[in-house]
């Protein structure tokens, strides 16, 4: 069963909440953030993101970038920007994105539960992705970025946080540039915070990984290194715990996750075309873009064109991996035409979350930095459960989760 531990949050003062609070670290770009934090040194970024307070073309994984994290993070705290909660606490957070809401709890999760599978995973993990948030935690010595978990829905779990939010003031209300609404509830009533976790304990058999396993493995990996160093002297250090936000699976929302790939693996387009007919039915939709409306139905970019592409029967299989749309596009194209084997260290492909829509992967591929796209339908949280249950692993970069939670608002310090 699912252990969960309130804990004492670093947060921003009330006032400086929308200022602090920054999209995740991994969503966009150096020149995005830096852009984004021009003129606000109250902005999170300044830790997530710390390259952009360095000179331009450094090195992102440098441990001058990870020095520069910390020396942000301790300059918020001593600044008063940012304080620690006096006791433990959970923490209610909600999202509201174009009249949809998502209400999900704030707590840290226990490090033993991913190693022994009881949070479970659907993606498989890329070294270096690895090492920077190893550097990053181990150098801040904090976990800046919040792990997005989900679980089957506990009417109780549900009730108990309904109640609070309908019974308390929220300590965050406040809808950033992107029109996303954000608010945060603090439970920190020792009766509240001890249902909440004797209820996870009791009903809450395992959580997913929706977003953020990279975050998840190199706590785990920080952990590891920090037990095997005898600096873990007991069961409730902080660092055999790690932040996440848990939210019930009625309330979620998976985006598409596309693809943008550089070449063409030696094949003019004619060819690509006309090898695609052996495992879809290819139909030329014109130049404007198209979203794929059903599973199995694809959109392609490729020269100014847009095409619509339908795996033909028997070109994928019915078990939860080989149904998915990631799977029948990573093996009938881009590894059987394109050659692209391994997606997680390819640096061929590129992946564009839904979220920036198929006008980004116009984008990428008329600037002549890529030569196709293909656009996929979304993949659903059943889908993503089942896979998980069956020990299984989706193709690298298969959901795109919106709204994303925003780093700054709560820091777990290890």
């Amino acid at each position: 069963m699912a252990i969960i531990r309130p804990f004492n949050g670093v947060r921003p003062t009330e006032e400086l909440a929308p200022k602090v609070a920054a999209r995740p670290y991994d969503v966009l770009s150096s020149e995005e953030a830096k852009v984004a934090a021009s003129g606000n040194p109250y902005s999170y970024y300044h830790v997530s993101k710390s390259e952009i307070d360095l000179p331009e073309g450094i090195d992102t994984h440098s441990q001058q970038v990870y020095d520069k994290a910390a020396e942000n993070l301790h300059r918020l705290i001593a600044e008063g920007t940012l304080f620690s909660e006096a006791q433990p606490a959970y923490y209610i957070y909600k999202l509201v994105m174009n009249g949809r809401a998502q209400t999900g709890l704030v707590c840290v999760s226990s490090i033993a539960d991913y190693n022994n599978g009881i949070i479970k995973k659907h993606e498989f993990t890329r070294p270096d992705k690895e090492l920077d948030r190893i550097n990053h935690i181990k150098t801040t010595k904090a976990q800046t970025g919040n792990v997005f978990l989900a679980y089957n829905d506990v009417p109780e779990i549900n009730a108990l946080i309904d109640q609070w939010q309908e019974h308390h003031p929220p300590v965050y209300d406040f809808t950033a540039d992107d029109g996303i609404q954000h608010s945060i509830w603090v439970i920190n009533a020792p009766a509240a915070i001890a249902d909440i976790t004797s209820l996870f304990a009791e009903k809450v058999p395992c959580t997913y990984i929706a977003d953020g396993h990279h975050r998840a493995a190199s706590a785990s990996l920080v952990q590891k290194e920090m037990e095997a160093a005898g600096k873990v002297t007991s069961v409730e250090n902080p660092v055999n715990y790690f932040l996440t936000t848990i939210f019930p699976a009625s309330q979620l929302a998976i985006l598409d996750y596309n693809r943008v790939v550089k070449d063409l693996n030696g094949l003019s387009a004619a060819a690509l075309l006309s090898q695609l007919d052996y495992d879809f039915t290819v139909e030329e939709i014109g130049h404007l873009p198209q979203q794929p409306s059903m599973l199995h139905e694809f959109s392609m970019y490729l020269e100014g064109k847009w095409y619509r592409l339908v795996a033909k029967d028997g070109t994928y299989t019915t078990d939860p991996i080989g149904i998915l749309d990631v799977t029948i596009l990573s093996n009938n194209i881009l590894d059987k035409l394109l050659g692209i084997k391994d997606q997680r260290t390819d640096k061929r492909i590129d992946f564009v979350g839904g979220i920036r829509g198929l006008g980004e992967l116009v984008k990428r591929v008329d600037s002549g930095e890529m030569k196709v796209a293909f656009a996929l339908y979304p993949v659903t949280i059943q889908q993503l459960f089942d896979i998980a249950d069956s020990g299984n692993v989706m193709p690298p970069k298969s959901t795109w989760f919106e709204p994303k939670l925003r780093d700054g608002l709560i820091t777990h310090i290890i």
